[in-house]
Parts: structure tokens; sequence; C-alpha cells
């Protein structure tokens, strides 16, 4: 966490003496049931879950832009997240986990939820302070972030038409791979002065990729 200054069952078996059990009538044959389908229920993967975040000191810009949001404590930016891990699987492509040209949840069983309390700016695009879910879409020729406005959904339910943003990615390939997907919000090492925004790294990988953008509080 970083502080800018400008988070039995009990099986019981009753065992009856044989002679007891001669002694009871023959069971009725019960009446065959309907077959009803089963319920859809989406099939949870062996993961984590986790989260990252950074705190922005709510005395950084008073009486401006910050001090109008009249938060009693420091301003919140965070992403939850489920964790999958390789467990000796090919991570990214075509025979990985995580195939070229599809949509993936950027996660694990429910969607990766990002969270920021302050106007936010991703990679050069305005994200109004709020609650959205990220995905991201792999390709041979380069990555994107999917800032989406659905929530609360099963990661692998996506809806294009919720879309908010998508925001191109740095990729860089990593020499020792990643064996659990991980996120971080890594802020700028200088404290800004007054006329700056607090800024930084938004930044995740898994395997031997690594994926990130920019982030900046306010436009």
């Amino acid at each position: 966490m970083a502080l800018i200054r400008p988070a039995a069952f009990v099986a019981a078996l009753s065992v009856l003496a044989g002679t007891a059990e001669a002694q009871q009538p023959p069971a009725a044959p019960a009446a065959a049931a309907t077959a009803q389908p089963a319920p859809r229920i989406p099939r949870a993967t062996a993961s984590t879950r986790a989260s990252v975040q950074v705190l922005i000191d709510s005395r950084w810009g008073e009486g401006g832009w910050f001090g109008a949001l009249n938060l009693a404590g420091p301003a919140k930016i965070a992403i939850d997240y489920g964790q999958p891990h390789t467990r000796g699987r090919s991570v990214i492509g075509m025979a990985g986990v995580v195939p070229f040209d599809s949509v993936w949840r950027t996660g694990a069983n429910m969607s990766t939820q990002l969270t920021t309390e302050v106007d936010l700016t991703l990679g050069g695009t305005f994200i109004p302070r709020g609650i959205y879910t990220l995905f991201t879409l792999p390709t041979r020729n380069g990555w994107k972030l999917i800032v989406s406005k659905e929530l609360l959904q099963w990661g692998t339910d996506y809806d294009p038409s919720k879309d908010l943003a998508r925001i191109d990615l740095r990729q860089r390939n990593l020499t020792e791979p990643m064996e659990s997907l991980t996120f971080w919000l890594i802020p700028a090492v200088e404290n800004p002065p007054s006329t700056t925004f607090p800024h930084g790294t938004l930044k995740f990988a898994w395997g031997t990729t690594e994926l990130s953008t920019d982030w900046r509080v306010g436009r």
C-alpha cells in the first residue's frame, strides 16, 4: 500500500441389528421423478483473490478539485482480482490459458474490479471516479485494456456494449516468469509539486508477459 502526499460435518451412521432389519417391511418403490436440467453453475478455477491499492493524501489539493470531494481520509484507487496460478501451464497464446483475439477477464472467476474515488486518466483516457470492471484483449500485435461499466458479473460474461474505454498497453517480455497473475499500482517516485496531479504506473504480469499503462489523478 502506498501513501502519496500532494488500506463435523459429522456423518452419523446408525446401524441396526440384523434381526431388527428383518422385521422391517420392504421399502415401497420410489415414484419415478421427472428429470430436470441442472442449473448452470460457473466452474471456479483453482486461484486466490488479491487486491492492490494506492492512497492519495486528502490534504493534497485542498480547496481545489480534491478538497471538493469532502473526504474524511485518503482517496483510494484499488484493483481487486482473482489471481490464477500457472501450475505448469502455458499462459499466453493459442495453446495457453489466455488465447489471442479473445477478451480475457484479466484474472480468475469473478470479474476484475477497479474502484477509484477520484477522477482518473488511464493511458490518456479519462475515467470518471466510480467502480468499473477490467478486461483485456490480447493479440499478436498488442494488448488493450478494456474498462467496462458493467459490475459484479462472472468474469467470462463480457458485454461489449458496456465498454467505457479501450486503452493500448505497453508490453514487455520477462526473463523470470511470474507464477501468479499480479497487479501493481505504482506511484511516481518524486513528490509532485502542487501544480502536478499524483500519477504513476498501472502494471500487471503473468507468465513471461508484463503489461502496463500510465495513471494520473484528474484529466
